[in-house]
């Protein structure tokens, strides 16, 4: 079984995100808050993070580039981040530092979250163009 992080701070939309992604047959662990994701991201092995961007403590941006500094093997965790935040320069800033998909949550349902999930474990990471975002 699948082991994935779920970083986000609004109980309902955790609440949702956990319990659609447990449909998918996935171990999901929740963390309230930037410092309590970086604490369990470098303390347990995941097969996906999913990161909001804006959370209390740290941001979701912090805790990438926390990650991404951390030993092996937490530093190689692939991570999505699950945002409302679309500005392109957030999102280019997040794939510079090292993630591998972004998901807007404006424009994805939970259950489209669920299959790009489920794509990432059978596919591999998203392709972001950030031409989307007006961006090169």
């Amino acid at each position: 079984m699948k082991k994935i992080l779920l970083v986000e701070d609004d109980v309902f939309v955790r609440d949702i995100y956990s319990r659609e992604l447990r449909k998918g047959d996935y171990e999901i662990v929740l963390a309230e808050d930037g410092q309590i994701g970086i604490d369990k991201a470098t303390s347990e092995q995941f097969d996906l993070i999913l990161l909001d961007i804006m959370l209390p403590k740290k941001t979701g941006i912090d805790v990438l580039r926390e990650l991404r500094a951390s030993p092996e093997p937490y530093k190689n965790t692939p991570v999505y981040l699950l945002t409302n935040l679309g500005q392109g320069s957030i999102i280019k800033q997040a794939v510079e530092i090292g993630a591998q998909g972004y998901l807007l949550k404006a424009r994805f349902l939970p259950s489209q979250v669920l299959e790009s999930i489920g794509k990432f474990f059978t596919d591999g990471p998203m392709k972001i163009d950030l031409k989307e975002f007006g961006l090169e």
